[in-house]
């Protein structure tokens, strides 16, 4: 990837869209390049933080294993977003995994090169904890989310939220579906169907692709 393109895409990050471009190129400079093809990981739950990751192309599933080896899906993130810096930061184990769901490329920084930076720009660090404090507010938000509403809501709520980073076609499993949902595949197979029948979402070509988005968005809400 040319220095170039570096650039570009740390600029399209909301944490780093202030930084001059001095400050860009000076930061493209420690970044790490690396490509990944579909079902690979880049960390595993538990390993060491050695960096965080920045995508430039691609998506990225972050996802938990029970006990009992069913996986819980977190998370998706999309081209220019972040993923893997709670660790990082507090220099911890991942707490997830974060498995790749399409070809994609990353940029990488190591946590001693990243400080070194922030080092004499207290104004990112300050972006960074508003990012995670609002990442900290929607997985409580999913969590009482999951405790209290229908399955038919919760199904709703994950592919608006989907919806929302990918666009109207969703290339996922019933499975990963309601992985996401905290559900069983029998239920959020009926739920997509009564979706399907309702005129509200498609099956084309192995994706579901949203038709009728006031009408999921009403669903979502639940009963008035």
């Amino acid at each position: 990837m040319k220095h170039a393109d570096k650039v570009r895409i740390l600029k399209e990050t909301p944490i780093f869209s202030g930084l001059s471009d001095y400050e860009l190129s000076e930061l493209s400079e420690v970044t790490l390049e690396r490509s990944f093809h579909t079902g690979e990981f880049v960390f595993w739950d538990g390993d060491d933080p050695d960096c965080f990751y920045i995508i430039a192309e691609g998506k990225i599933k972050v996802l938990k294993h029970a006990s009992s080896g069913k996986e819980f899906i977190i998370a998706f993130f999309g081209p220019g977003e972040m993923f893997g810096e709670v660790a990082v930061f507090e220099n911890k184990p991942y707490p997830a995994s974060a498995e790749v769901a399409a070809e994609t490329t990353v940029l990488g920084i190591k946590r001693d090169d990243f400080l070194s930076f922030l080092r004499d720009r207290p104004e990112v660090a300050l972006r960074i904890i508003y990012i995670l404090g609002g990442r900290l507010r929607d997985a409580q938000s999913r969590l009482r989310d999951i405790a209290g509403e229908r399955v038919e809501q919760r199904i709703a709520s994950v592919l608006l939220m989907l919806a929302s980073k990918l666009g109207p076609s969703l290339p996922f499993t019933r499975q990963e579906i309601a992985d996401m949902s905290g559900t069983t595949t029998e239920t959020a197979i009926r739920v997509m169907s009564r979706l399907k029948d309702g005129g509200i979402v498609r099956s084309v070509r192995g994706k579901t692709v949203i038709v009728d988005e006031p009408k999921l968005r009403l669903l979502s809400e639940g009963p008035p």
